[in-house]
């Protein structure tokens, strides 16, 4: 009978919980390895090493990680192969590089089925399988769900989600993983994932005003407290005997080291240095000094449990470091490949080996990772690269897989939408060019990139000249730099200047054609300024590769046939916006609305029962949704069914108390209905909110209408 385990496994990406818990104490470690059943994995986005006191955190104080840390083994020098939340954590899960698996990036990359995950193969050696994630890059829907009996990762799916919504807090991760693990037998495995370091940093009371200074460390000391929950509940359960706890981050911040404000672009070790703890009962507490990477943790918990490595694997076990013994040297690969598939930027790519550190770009850079950790001085110049350049395409050649690129999937409009309220802005294509110069380098780039967010704060405090001005002179430097078109773009929009936001839009198209960003945002503002024409005239699929996988743009494009009534053509450009993203309410309401349209011009109800269902599925998606309650009461008031009417406008108001157009219609059915109360009520309320916008015509017509109600 196979001995089983139990892991602990954390990633830090941003904790949001507020509990008061006491230090856990340390436990004794009585308990013999053989007694493992469980593994918990537990993942901290976006988690520094160095802000962990057990890693040497002098500015917050991390007292239950370190209690953890205290009762097991701590690598002091341990790597994300990557820098980006899904990536990272497909390497984790999946024991390979994003050479093999082929996910690069948070966005357009799905996690293949065909690949055997980590969940997966427990599974199949008898564990119970459950995962708790904290954010919406971890969704489901990129893959990584595959082998897990429960994959908890319930977000709302509003229509206008900001990026409040984007992540659950730590408490409410924790507190689902406790619940779920009370109700599992063992042997079982289990991943917890909390976002909260993440951006935005904002950490709940008193750590809000504690680290007013530094929210970061505040996100970090909250996390540190609800860790205290869970280890608290694993000691009061008994699970530390027969549980092996890994915990790890999934990449670092960088915080403004090396010019870089949060992570993505580079590859520092602000980035990918990343803590890394391993758990498991009867084992002596030591630090490891070797490296070792996010790859090794696969096949360490293999060894630990007694499960048959899986052959694919890349990374080498650490059970003899967890045993005292030493490790093999193996060169450790990264990359950073966002700039590239988001920008069109030089790609980054190199390795760790030998207290050395070799980044390839068309600025190389060489470092020694004993003398100068912090990557302070580059000494490519000082040696002849061609001997690591030749040991990074045999690092490449040997782990790659010819399948990779099959992990580049169509995503939906709401993945597309909520990542890039993240930050994470794509062009839907990696660069189009082979070769890149030091003028294609991120060095280069980045500089530029951050004086445009520089000018969206001058915009956020109201300061909207020097904004404009800052993105001009962008611009006028760096013609190359789509980014600043959108924000351009962007601020003249809201300032009401939307001949010039499309025509500085229309420059960006001309300078960097190849960015379909710009593209879609001009699309966008087309439609803002309800020139609709123009949108259909613009409409070039064969132009842009990243047509094909925008719902958004396709509903963009219906919007703009519905609008000069050819309503089969939207219809036809809101089934191709459906059938690429089945959660896209506002897409169901268009379309409704379309059907609607077309039966109230034909003088025809048969379009009636297809407007129906479309404005009910927008509800299933978003109950929250006012719209569709709108298009139900116009289709019930049609039909005459007149208390379905009163029942669906009643909820549209309630949801958007500004909706005039729902007070108007339900005036008119309470005064069809002889309620004229009820219908005062209603056009009152919009001569008192609404008036004011309203035309010559439309005032008359109000008016009349009160007068109406109070006929006797």
């Amino acid at each position: 009978m196979k001995k089983a385990r139990l892991f602990i496994f954390f990633s830090l990406h941003g904790l949001f919980v507020f509990l008061f818990l006491a230090v856990v104490p340390l436990l004794s470690t009585t308990a013999k390895k053989d007694t493992v059943k469980n593994v918990l994995l537990i993942t901290i986005d976006t988690l520094r090493s160095d802000r962990l006191s057990c890693y040497g955190s002098l500015s917050v104080r991390t007292p239950n990680i370190d209690a953890l840390a205290d009762r097991g083994v701590l690598f002091s020098r341990a790597f994300a192969n990557t820098s980006t939340t899904l990536p990272s954590h497909t390497n984790i899960l999946l024991g390979v590089s994003p050479l093999y698996h082929g996910v690069h990036d948070n966005l357009h990359f799905i996690v293949r089925e065909d690949f055997l995950s980590l969940a997966e193969h427990l599974k199949d050696n008898g564990y119970a399988t459950a995962a708790y994630v904290g954010a919406y890059p971890l969704d489901s829907r990129f893959g990584l769900a595959q082998g897990f009996d429960i994959y908890d990762d319930e977000y709302p799916h509003g229509y206008d989600q900001n990026l409040a919504v984007l992540e659950r807090r730590a408490e409410e991760v924790i507190n689902k993983a406790l619940n779920g693990i009370e109700g599992m037998s063992p042997p079982w495995f289990v991943w917890i994932h909390c976002y909260d370091p993440h951006l935005p940093y904002e950490p709940p009371e008193p750590f809000k005003s504690r680290f007013a200074r530094n929210p970061y460390d505040g996100e970090i000391a909250y996390v540190d407290l609800v860790m205290g929950k869970l280890l608290r509940h694993l000691e009061e359960k008994h699970l530390f005997d027969e549980t092996m706890i890994v915990f790890t981050g999934d990449h670092g911040e960088s915080l403004g080291q090396h010019g870089e404000m949060s992570h993505g672009f580079y590859a520092y070790n602000t980035t990918i240095w990343v803590p890394l703890i391993i758990n498991i009962p009867g084992l002596e507490t030591k630090r490891v000094e070797q490296y070792v990477s996010h790859l090794d943790i696969f096949p360490t918990i293999c060894d630990v449990i007694g499960v048959k490595k899986p052959s694919f694997l890349q990374g080498s076990s650490l059970l003899p470091a967890l045993e005292g013994k030493e490790l093999s040297d193996s060169p450790i690969f990264f990359e950073s490949m966002y700039p590239y598939y988001s920008h069109g930027w030089a790609p980054i790519r190199g390795f760790i080996g030998r207290n050395e550190k070799f980044i390839d770009s068309p600025i190389p850079e060489l470092y020694d990772m004993e003398k100068d950790f912090d990557e302070r001085v580059n000494l490519a110049s000082l040696k002849k690269l061609d001997g690591y350049r030749r040991q990074l395409e045999e690092i490449i050649r040997d782990q790659s897989s010819s399948e990779s690129v099959r992990s580049r999937e169509k995503l939906d409009r709401e993945a597309l939408k909520k990542l890039s309220s993240l930050g994470y802005i794509s062009r839907s294509q990696g660069s189009a060019k082979e070769s890149f110069g030091p003028e294609d380098d991120v060095k280069t780039f980045l500089p530029f990139h951050n004086q445009v967010f520089k000018a969206m704060t001058l915009y956020g405090d109201r300061r909207a000249v020097e904004a404009v001005g800052m993105l001009r002179k962008i611009i006028k430097e760096r013609k190359d730099i789509g980014i600043a078109y959108i924000r351009l773009g962007f601020v003249y929009t809201e300032e009401g200047k939307t001949d010039e936001a499309l025509d500085i839009l229309r420059e960006g198209l001309s300078n960097v054609p190849g960015d379909y960003d710009v593209y879609r945002n001009y699309i966008s503002t087309l439609r803002r300024a309800r020139k609709y024409d123009e949108i259909i005239e613009n409409f070039h699929e064969e132009s842009y590769r990243g047509i094909a996988a925008d719902p958004e743009i396709w509903n963009n494009l219906g919007f703009a046939y519905a609008e000069r009534g050819e309503w089969n053509k939207a219809i036809d450009a809101y089934n191709r916006a459906l059938s690429l993203d089945n959660k896209y309410a506002e897409a169901f309401y268009n379309l409704g609305n379309a059907y609607l349209s077309e039966a109230m011009e034909r003088r025809n109800t048969k379009p009636l029962q297809k407007s129906s269902e479309n404005f009910q599925k927008a509800i299933e998606v978003d109950p929250n949704y006012p719209a569709p309650y709108f298009g139900l009461g116009r289709v019930c008031q049609i039909l005459r069914n007149s208390d379905g009417a009163i029942e669906n406008l009643k909820k549209a108001v309630e949801l958007r108390p500004d909706f005039d157009a729902a007070y108007y219609y339900l005036g008119l059915i309470y005064l069809d209905k002889g309620a004229k109360s009820q219908a005062l009520a209603c056009f009152t309320t919009i001569k008192e909110k609404f008036y004011f916008g309203y035309s010559e015509d439309q005032k008359r017509r109000i008016d009349a209408l009160i007068e109406q109600c109070k006929d006797k």
